[in-house]
């Protein structure tokens, strides 16, 4: 009898750790963004709609970054489904196997989308600048350039830049007369790199630094710097939302392209691609781009949009004709060594 009893204790705990691993594995769909008022626009126009549809689905957000990827993939657990990730991290992560190859036809077809949009391994989501932001009702005169920006006897008052050296070097050497064509040529150089650097010294002491996305619009509300880099959007959405006064230039912008991708292994592939589907379509995109200022990946979502949404756009003729987009390959090969010196020179 106690042989019995042991036998049925076992498989009954056997049996309830089945149970727990199926709960597990059949969980709802996680979609994970970068939060803030751009997260607040994706629940308004993609996720509520989708889950209303009869899709259930939850929303995180995160601050980017190749090494939590690999975490949550290799590590075998992930309970991220869906995710958008940066131009870097997108190539990294389909190099290594991090996410599910995209199959076209599950999403209409890769002639629906902008060439720049389609990858082997993530379908693109937004198009975005980082631009030079800034608060009217502080700043009467306003500022036209990165050299502004570095002008601290012009503009007193502190400054937020992006943690780290992408974006970061590139604005140093537009503030210092390079022309935007011509960032990456000169930051390909060891003279480049010290030029950077050198003029990041001129403003060193009054940098804040930020993370978030969230945190740029927030740091002018609060008058604790006098302008910020800051994604184009975030300034949109709080003159929209918040009734701010925020100005951003275009002058010497930064853009690229961030895409939805699939993780590795994720137990919810049907249901990913119903959700990449729903937010790829031409209408839905073009919502929006209503909402929050930034240019989408469907080719005829500018369709339907009015003109006066069109112009506020990252990929209006007038914004994008003196911009620069984030070169990927370089920061794929220079992204460890200047990150090294990036942390070296602020912690001195």
């Amino acid at each position: 009898m106690p042989k019995l009893k042991i036998a049925l204790g076992f498989a009954a705990t056997f049996t309830a750790g089945i149970a727990l691993a199926t709960a597990a594995q059949a969980r709802d769909l996680t979609v994970v963004s970068w939060g803030g008022a751009y997260q607040d626009a994706q629940k308004k126009v993609y996720f509520e709609p989708f889950r209303k549809a009869g899709s259930p689905m939850n929303d995180e957000s995160w601050d980017g970054g190749i090494g939590v990827l690999r975490a949550k993939v290799q590590g075998g657990a992930a309970t991220w489904d869906v995710v958008q990730v940066e131009s870097d991290e997108l190539a990294v992560g389909c190099e290594e196997g991090l996410f599910e190859k995209i199959d076209y036809s599950n999403i209409g077809s890769e002639a629906a989308y902008l060439p720049a949009a389609v990858d082997p391994c993530g379908i693109g989501a937004i198009v975005y600048d980082f631009v030079l932001g800034y608060d009217k009702d502080k700043l009467k005169d306003a500022p036209t350039s990165w050299a502004d920006f570095f002008d601290t006897k012009k503009y007193p008052g502190k400054r937020s830049l992006r943690q780290g050296p992408k974006t970061t070097l590139e604005i140093a050497l537009i503030a210092d007369g390079v022309a935007p064509k011509d960032v990456y040529k000169v930051l390909a150089t060891d003279e480049g790199i010290e030029r950077a650097f050198k003029k990041l010294d001129t403003i060193k002491n009054d940098i804040v630094w930020w993370k978030a996305g969230a945190q740029p619009p927030q740091l002018l509300a609060s008058g604790e710097v006098a302008m910020t880099s800051v994604y184009n959007g975030r300034i949109d959405a709080a003159n929209k939302s918040e009734k701010k006064n925020f100005g951003m230039v275009w002058n010497g912008a930064l853009y690229t392209i961030d895409s939805w991708v699939i993780l590795k292994g994720s137990p919810n592939k049907d249901a990913a691609y119903k959700f990449l589907d729903f937010v790829g379509k031409a209408e839905n995109q073009a919502k929006l781009s209503e909402n929050i200022a930034y240019g989408t990946s469907n080719k005829d979502a500018a369709a339907h949009l009015q003109p006066a949404v069109l112009k506020d756009l990252p990929t209006a003729p007038d914004n994008i004709k003196n911009a620069v987009e984030i070169n990927v390959i370089f920061w794929l090969e220079n992204i460890d060594r200047l990150t090294e010196r990036f942390n070296k020179w602020a912690a001195k």
